[in-house]
């Protein structure tokens, strides 16, 4: 690709370091000091900023990138990879929102078990942080290509980067930090999307050529992508949402159910628009540049830009990258220290604040070592939500049919359901059927098979250790 003018670069690395500097200093003048302002902000986030919170992890850096790259190769369809997410968050505020908050619980593993047991907690503790490390893979491949091709670094120094500088955001500014921090990471992003776009067709000379000249399907609503996979990627999507962890920790850091809920319908109005524009800018880098890269089908219009500009959007895209980053990691930080280590060490609340930046920093390292067997970030995207689609249904069941809320059913569902859907993906979708079909399907079939044979009503949910977060909090 085009190599930028040393100026141009000088002006966007300025910018970039400012920024880092200036969010660094406001995280630390944020950051979380107890326990309970790392895990839920004290229960103190107004429902604007956590509905910002909440389409910031759907519509990251991941999503602004693979959504871009999936449009270039299969048209404005792509654009369903966001669109689902304003339907999810609108269903997932009307029918899960007061239950997982009612529930008292700030991981979406603790919430199941409290229709479960402990041994579901777990699977589904386990699972999660499976998705979520996935997740930050693709997070870390993405924004990779951004800052490369801004920075001209390398791929690995890239992700380097990235690990180094939003480790520092989430490990010391904790829910609290990052939920604040983050209001101005996606202000960026928006503006830097609609820039990019402004840029996209102005060189394009708007719509008509490219439907002149592109095939039909790209301005189809199904595109050569298809209405299985489309129904596939928002169903998964629409499931992905009700259980993901960091939603439900960032539902439990708002005030009451109320606020949560009305969360939930501001996070579905800023994802709407993001969809479409995404889209366009894809399909116009296939009109524009046909032969590359589709990975660079966003940061190419970095190279078209005006010097200001090009550094502003460099550094929406490199916000982009850290607040997705961030809610990840912090959210498999939250499943480590909730499920695993404080029920079995007790720590202190000081000694509990203190491992969670410990496990954190091991967390921000492990996806650096997964990244390069990743192709298609939009495909892994999707089989992620796909794993959390499946604790979507045990939950759904659990809550809504309680005569299937066996805890040995629920656990093998969710076993059976990781390793099918795994298996599935890797093998590319064998006779057409997305992954996503194979995890909604596997734990309702596997908790069905448990009920007929066992013929007996559902064992009381184990005890589960004592929410001691909440325990130490209130006192």
């Amino acid at each position: 690709m085009q190599a930028l003018l040393n100026g141009e670069s000088t002006l966007i690395v300025t910018m970039i370091v400012a920024y880092i500097a200036f969010t660094s200093w406001l995280t630390l003048k944020l950051r979380s000091r107890t326990s309970d302002q790392f895990m839920t902000a004290s229960r103190a986030m107004p429902a604007v900023v956590v509905g910002v919170l909440m389409m910031s992890e759907f519509v990251g850096a991941k999503s602004t990138v693979g959504t871009a790259q999936e449009a270039f190769q299969s048209g404005l369809a792509a654009g369903w990879a966001v669109l689902g997410a304003s339907i999810g968050f609108l269903l997932f505020g009307l029918l899960m929102v007061k239950k997982l908050y009612n529930s008292g619980e700030y991981t979406i593993s603790a919430a199941i078990a409290q229709k479960y047991g402990k041994s579901t907690m777990l699977t589904v503790s386990v699972i999660m942080i499976y998705a979520l490390l996935l997740v930050n893979v693709g997070n870390y491949v993405s924004g990779a290509a951004a800052i490369a091709t801004a920075l001209h670094v390398s791929l690995p120094v890239a992700m380097c980067i990235i690990a180094v500088v939003s480790t520092f955001y989430y490990v010391f500014g904790g829910l609290k930090g990052v939920a604040w921090v983050t209001i101005l990471h996606s202000a960026f992003k928006v503006v830097g999307v609609i820039i990019i776009f402004a840029v996209a067709m102005s060189l394009t000379g708007g719509i008509a050529p490219m439907q002149a000249k592109l095939p039909a399907y790209y301005f189809s609503w199904d595109g050569k992508i298809g209405f299985t996979t489309i129904f596939a990627w928002t169903f998964g999507t629409v499931g992905a949402i009700f259980s993901t962890q960091f939603i439900v920790q960032a539902i439990s850091s708002t005030p009451s159910a109320d606020e949560a809920r009305r969360a939930t319908y501001y996070a579905a109005a800023f994802c709407l628009p993001l969809g479409f524009l995404l889209a366009l800018i894809g399909v116009a880098a296939k009109y524009l540049y046909p032969d590359m890269n589709s990975l660079y089908a966003l940061p190419v219009f970095l190279e078209k830009m005006p010097p200001l500009a090009s550094a502003f959007v460099t550094t929406s895209l490199v916000a982009s990258i850290f607040v997705s980053v961030c809610t990840v990691a912090l959210a498999i930080a939250s499943l480590v220290v909730r499920d695993f280590y404080v029920p079995y060490w007790q720590p202190t609340p000081e000694r509990e604040l203190k491992m969670t930046r410990v496990f954190s920093i091991v967390i921000a390292i492990v996806p650096l070592l997964f990244v390069f067997f990743i192709p298609e970030i939009l495909k892994l995207s999707f089989f992620t939500r796909a794993l959390r689609l499946s604790i979507t249904m045990v939950a759904m069941m659990g809550f809504y049919l309680p005569l299937f809320a066996s805890n040995r059913g629920a656990t093998a569902g969710l076993i059976g359901a990781a390793i099918s859907t795994t298996v599935w993906y890797l093998l590319g979708n064998p006779f057409g059927i997305d992954n996503m079909y194979v995890a909604a399907a596997t734990p309702l079939l596997v908790m069905a098979i448990e009920r007929v044979a066992m013929g007996q009503a559902p064992a009381t949910p184990q005890a589960t250790q004592p929410n001691a977060f909440v325990e130490r909090t209130s006192t």
